[in-house]
């Protein structure tokens, strides 16, 4: 039985920790937070200890999810330990100090999966499977649309690293996981309409993308801190032979219809909602990398490149330019 000890008990670390004491190949070794109030909150409604970081770093794997800040610290030291990782996404805001911690993990020769969960979620990976299947022939045109339904607390906002390195870097991230190919060009026009606060701490709410590989094919990704509906979560793959598309999830398929016309139920409210079964399926993921032997994926480098596709989409909405991710 795996102890997996997870650090950091925010609304993250209860997703994981909750998923770790689920598994039937894993136990939950305990939660430790900088708050210990908090590690102990969350370790009771799962039956598990409250742990110092220390001793959360004694257990047979680690998954991070503390804030940001603390995840390349924290990767380290696990490394320094030998152990496997799990760690949410971004592994550091800066790609410096990303590129100084994958040399560590390197250099200890462990695992270290990122938190790309969306990978794991059973319609796009669906639709991953049938883009490598051939049946829409060589893809040409990626549409990705991520759109919140509403904006979070600017506290979050001023420490999040901004819509592209916390919202957009997830669908960065699916962008180079279906079109098998690296971007080497990136577009970006962004804009604050929907709550004037986020201008005001720096950062964007409504911005468009556009991805542009080597051999030619195009990617564009929507995102906005805003959607009346609900949380709206669709990928439409064009491509010689015809289109794949995966869309929103409802609650149930009962659709009514009467003489205001059709309707069905809303879209999903949320992101604990409409990608707990891609957090699931994730968690074994790892499980399977240390218990399996199989390789980590979505790695450090994987991360990496996110993240510099976002540096690069942060710049270009600055400057107007096209900008190559090998230049931030």
């Amino acid at each position: 039985m795996l102890e997996i000890a997870v650090l950091g008990a925010g609304r993250i670390g209860r997703i994981h920790a909750g998923n770790i004491a689920a598994h039937p190949d894993a136990r939950l070794a305990g939660i430790a937070d900088t708050v210990p109030n908090a590690a102990a909150r969350l370790a009771e409604t799962l039956g598990a200890r409250a742990l110092t970081i220390d001793d959360a770093l004694s257990a047979d794997a680690v998954l991070i999810a503390s804030p940001t800040p603390t995840h390349a610290d924290y990767i380290e030291r696990a490394a320094a330990r030998r152990l496997p990782v799990f760690c949410e996404k971004p592994i550091d805001l800066s790609a410096d100090r990303v590129r100084a911690c994958l040399a560590s993990v390197r250099q200890a020769g462990i695992k270290l999966m990122v938190g790309f969960n969306r990978r794991f979620d059973p319609h796009f990976a669906a639709l991953k499977a049938r883009l490598g299947a051939g049946e829409i022939g060589a893809i040409e045109m990626l549409t990705i649309i991520s759109r919140d339904p509403s904006p979070p607390p600017i506290a979050y906002v001023e420490t999040s690293g901004g819509l592209f390195r916390d919202m957009m870097i997830h669908d960065l991230d699916m962008a180079r996981f279906l079109l098998d190919e690296e971007p080497v060009e990136v577009t970006a026009a962004a804009s604050c309409l929907v709550d004037p606060a986020i201008g005001a701490a720096g950062d964007v709410d409504t911005a468009v993308v556009t991805l542009r590989t080597a051999s030619g094919r195009l990617c564009q990704i929507s995102n906005s801190r805003r959607a009346s509906y609900g949380y709206d979560q669709r990928i439409e793959a064009h491509g010689a032979k015809g289109l794949l598309r995966a869309g929103n999830v409802l609650p149930t398929t009962v659709e009514l219809a009467d003489a205001a016309g059709f309707r069905t139920d809303p879209v999903l409210p949320f992101f604990l909602e409409r990608y707990a079964a891609s957090y699931r399926t994730e968690l074994g993921a790892f499980i399977a990398t240390i218990t399996g032997g199989t390789s980590a994926r979505p790695d450090g480098e994987d991360g990496l490149r996110a993240l510099l596709l976002a540096d690069a989409a942060l710049e270009s909405s600055r400057t107007g330019r096209t900008v190559r991710p090998s230049e931030v």
